[in-house]
């Protein structure tokens, strides 16, 4: 049975960030990953936005973990040459009748260290983006956007420059504990059997079935899938800025971000992906739904023309909460939260998780040093 210091199990952009971080402290890492290449999943089927941390309950790990996320992931890109823009976005009240909800939004954001929003009535909202319809907004100039696959090419090349050793095609079928740290069994066309002193799951959408199978550990909570759809819109954008709408409770609405090259694109939606649907992951994206993604976003861009939404693509959001409920915090389970040492799981890490990836590392990295 091969000897390892540290098992990563996930290679999306935390799992990577993690893997990184470890190495970086002097860890002996392995990760692995069940597919073919890095990000495949959720990180890379996503809007690529570094949020700057309006959303979030003040003291909450989404938040907190989002602010300094935010400022480690800008400096990351300046230092490592991933490309990146701070272009800045507006969140947009459409109607009178949100502009309560938009103030409210603007303290929480205060409570959770984000001071830079500049509140704007519609006439100044509309001087920097002629095209959009709303009667107030707020600007955050902190927030950005990000290329995901040379963000993770980074994080991947950081961790193997100090040691970290990437299995793709390597699923984790079984994790034992065992007196002195844990037995791991991995599929794939080459098995191993491992000996781990410590496992970090980081599986994302198969993050809770896997903390499920791990023996001695109390069930973890219920797990939600969310499939969320992208479309884009040919020819010259109509913003240099991102725009949002006012949230709900099962997302951040429909929004317009824009790519490293300036198309615009338009989404996520919400579509709850039930349990019996969950054993193959279904990232197509139904041109039908073209119609009420149009009708949210004329609500912002009344000039929106007709037919011009095309299919772009869709990604899958793990989440801990689902239909009706309360946005559900990250769950960050170290040995102090489940009594196993050399165990973290993370559960549940959905947006703004890429924005945060740097700042999850690092509270992994504390909680095995712990």
């Amino acid at each position: 049975m091969e000897q390892v210091d540290c098992v990563v199990v996930g290679a999306g952009v935390v799992g990577l960030a993690v893997a990184r971080a470890l190495a970086l402290a002097g860890r002996e890492v392995l990760l692995l990953e069940a597919a073919d290449a890095v990000g495949t999943g959720t990180s890379s089927r996503n809007s690529e936005v570094i949020h700057a941390g309006l959303y979030y309950p003040p003291g909450s790990w989404k938040a907190r973990l989002c602010v300094r996320g935010r400022d480690l992931l800008y400096d990351y890109c300046a230092s490592h040459g991933v490309a990146h823009r701070r272009c800045g976005k507006l969140v947009v009240a459409t109607d009178a009748s949100q502009e309560p909800a938009l103030h409210a939004l603007r303290e929480r954001a205060a409570a959770c260290g984000v001071l830079d929003l500049q509140w704007l009535d519609g006439a100044q909202a509309r001087a920097l983006e002629p095209a959009l319809r709303c009667t107030a907004a707020l600007l955050s100039p902190s927030t950005g956007i990000v290329d995901s696959h040379g963000l993770m090419l980074a994080l991947q090349g950081d961790a193997e420059a100090h040691g970290a050793l990437l299995a793709l095609c390597s699923p984790l079928q079984r994790l034992r504990r065992v007196h002195d740290g844990f037995e791991l069994q991995v599929g794939g066309d080459e098995p191993m059997a491992l000996h781990a002193r410590s496992v970090v799951n980081s599986a994302g959408l198969h993050a809770v079935a896997l903390a499920a199978r791990f023996e001695g550990l109390p069930p973890p909570p219920q797990a939600y899938w969310a499939r969320g759809h992208y479309f884009t819109c040919a020819g010259k954008p109509a913003f240099t800025r991102l725009i949002y709408p006012m949230p709900d409770e099962a997302g951040l609405g429909v929004h317009v971000t824009l790519d490293l090259n300036g198309q615009m694109r338009f989404g996520p939606d919400v579509q709850w992906i039930p349990v019996a649907e969950r054993g193959a992951e279904d990232y197509g994206v139904d041109a039908a739904r073209a119609a009420p993604f149009a009708e949210a976003i004329r609500r912002y861009w009344p000039g929106l023309p007709e037919a011009a939404l095309q299919p772009a693509y869709a990604g899958i959001r793990p989440k801990l909460s689902g239909p009706g409920q309360a946005a559900a915090d990250f769950l960050i389970q170290g040995p102090a939260a489940h009594g196993v040492p050399g165990l973290v799981n993370l559960l549940g890490i959905e947006s703004p998780g890429l924005t945060a990836s740097l700042a999850i590392a690092e509270r992994v990295a504390e909680l095995l040093r712990e």
